[in-house]
């Protein structure tokens, strides 16, 4: 499968692109600085250049199957409001309906959407509120993300992480609709397996799990 992955130099992001690679799909991916793909394989293309700039992200998306949208303000960002994943992901998508693209998956967190009723209480009415102000700033863009994807008519999945921490692959996720079973963590390998998974797998098509090990 033809695949552009946005994000492709993050934490998460190096790890999707390793395995998509792995599962033989040929992939595209846009970053700013083309020296932090280290990567060498001969079915990626590196394409440097800004994911606003419009008429990049409309080159990259030409005969393209499926958009894997990875994007990050890295790390915790700065604390302050931001709508940077949210506007980004407004105009991956415009491009992709002019290219007649449509399968998005696109990477949330949890405490998006309905997963808030999956965080325990001091989480949500301390933690974040006082103590994560950084977490609520990604939550918030997040939830400007989340609904412009649910509307936007695509063959789209949600993927709510939650915290994804660099360790080996424990080969065993709990992805969830409802909150049952789901644990404080994933390691970056198993979010990359089953983000990179959704491409063929339909089960969670127009849905958004949250995922843990």
């Amino acid at each position: 499968m033809k695949v552009v992955i946005f994000g492709a130099t993050g934490i998460v992001g190096k790890s999707i692109l390793k395995e998509a690679l792995a599962q033989k799909h040929q992939v595209t991916v846009l970053t700013r600085d083309a020296s932090r793909v280290s990567i060498k394989d001969k079915n990626l293309t590196v394409v440097e250049g800004n994911v606003m700039d419009r008429n990049v992200v409309n080159d990259i998306l030409k005969n393209q199957d499926a958009v894997i949208q990875s994007i990050g303000i890295g790390g915790k960002g700065d604390g302050k409001p931001t709508s940077f994943v949210s506007n980004a992901n407004k105009l991956i998508m415009e491009e992709m309906k002019n290219n007649n693209v449509n399968r998005l998956i696109a990477l949330s967190v949890i405490g998006a959407g309905n997963s808030i009723a999956f965080m325990p209480w001091l989480f949500t009415k301390i933690m974040i509120p006082y103590f994560m102000k950084w977490f609520k700033a990604i939550i918030d863009d997040k939830n400007r993300m989340e609904p412009m994807i649910m509307n936007s008519g695509f063959d789209w999945t949600i993927i709510r992480g939650t915290t994804v921490v660099d360790k080996p692959a424990k080969n065993k996720i709990t992805a969830t609709l409802d909150g049952k079973g789901i644990k404080f963590s994933i390691t970056n390998a198993d979010m990359a397996s089953f983000v990179v998974k959704q491409l063929t797998d339909k089960t969670y098509l127009k849905q958004a799990p949250t995922v843990s090990n």
